[in-house]
């Protein structure tokens, strides 16, 4: 088990997790961040709450039409899947959570654990070019307050670079799945001169990854993908906008697209289970462009941070308690179901 042996990403992410809460916390004010808590209107967590749930249930749509192609699965075991899979990414170290997601939604509609995990690639491209797209936007709207024209200029010019960017992944996205010799010839002539051995396995992970999607190809489909991706982060950003207005932070809702963007680049970097430290750090650090308090801005980090971690933690180990599942089984169980397939 991981917990016996935690290798060494699970370390590096704890100390990078350790070093963040040491910087967020080295010079707080615990009385003025108690002020700030004391000030939380709760109203308006209900709405936060059902939204976050919203988000989920969207994800369990959208991964409906994604996996339409390999079979047409229910939304009574997406849902409970998805929400066992984000509690496991809370729980278990290394993003173990898109195996068991995988592994709780294949043993319950007959589909190999290889076949539903290449949906959840396509899942989180669908994810990646929705938040560039958010990201577009944020750049090129925001209005930062007076005295922050440097970091405005800065982020307009990251517009234009994400936007290359976006347009550069779905480029070489569609040449891949449309001239496929062609394009890893071309990635293959890049890389051999470099690392000719580094070579080989880019081009066999990307001639892997092509032929296991199957993304669907009625203009129902698409469409359905297109909608419920952004409503996925329509409803995961509105919850933001919430608990800045439950501190009395009230703020345009380009705000909130650019504290979004700062959390999901926090979860790219290692860290320990359930991102501690890493997103806190993140929101502060968005935060901070707003001229909000370090209390405040720490104080409104945790509860946005709570707000996603605490409910679908305890939802989805109330999944695996009525699927009759363990921590120990779906953590064990994909990567030997994937051996098997091999």
């Amino acid at each position: 088990m991981f917990t016996q042996n935690p290798d060494k990403k699970l370390l590096l992410g704890l100390a990078i997790s350790a070093l963040c809460l040491f910087l967020l916390f080295r010079k707080i004010d615990f009385h003025k961040m108690a002020e700030a808590f004391a000030g939380l209107e709760y109203r308006y967590l209900v709405p936060a709450l059902l939204l976050t749930f919203a988000s989920y249930y969207l994800r369990a749509v959208r991964w409906k039409f994604l996996l339409a192609p390999i079979k047409k699965t229910s939304l009574g075991n997406l849902f409970p899947s998805t929400l066992i899979g984000y509690m496991a990414n809370n729980l278990l170290p290394a993003r173990l959570g898109e195996l068991v997601r995988a592994y709780s939604l294949g043993s319950k509609e007959g589909i190999g654990t290889s076949a539903v995990f290449a949906s959840l690639v396509l899942d989180r491209l669908c994810d990646g070019f929705t938040i560039l797209l958010v990201l577009l936007v944020t750049f090129f709207t925001i209005e930062l307050p007076a005295g922050m024209e440097g970091i405005q200029h800065g982020l307009v010019t990251g517009g234009y670079v994400t936007f290359a960017l976006y347009l550069g992944v779905l480029a070489f996205l569609f040449l891949l799945r449309r001239h496929t010799e062609f394009t890893l010839g071309v990635v293959a002539r890049l890389v051999r001169p470099f690392a000719p051995h580094l070579g080989e396995k880019i081009e066999g992970v990307l001639r892997s990854f092509i032929s296991g999607i199957r993304f669907p190809g009625d203009a129902g489909g698409i469409a359905g993908i297109l909608v419920t991706s952004l409503l996925v982060w329509f409803t995961a950003i509105w919850p933001v906008d919430l608990m800045l207005r439950a501190f009395g932070v009230f703020l345009p809702a380009t705000a909130s697209m650019f504290i979004m963007v700062f959390l999901v680049f926090a979860v790219m970097v290692p860290a320990s289970p359930g991102f501690i430290g890493t997103h806190h750090l993140a929101c502060v650090t968005a935060l901070s462009a707003f001229q909000i308090g370090s209390e405040r801005a720490l104080s409104i980090a945790i509860v946005i941070h709570a707000m996603g971690f605490i409910p679908v933690t305890l939802a989805g180990l109330g999944c695996l308690w009525r699927d009759k599942l363990s921590i120990r089984n779906i953590s064990e169980n994909p990567s030997q179901e994937q051996l098997r397939e091999q």
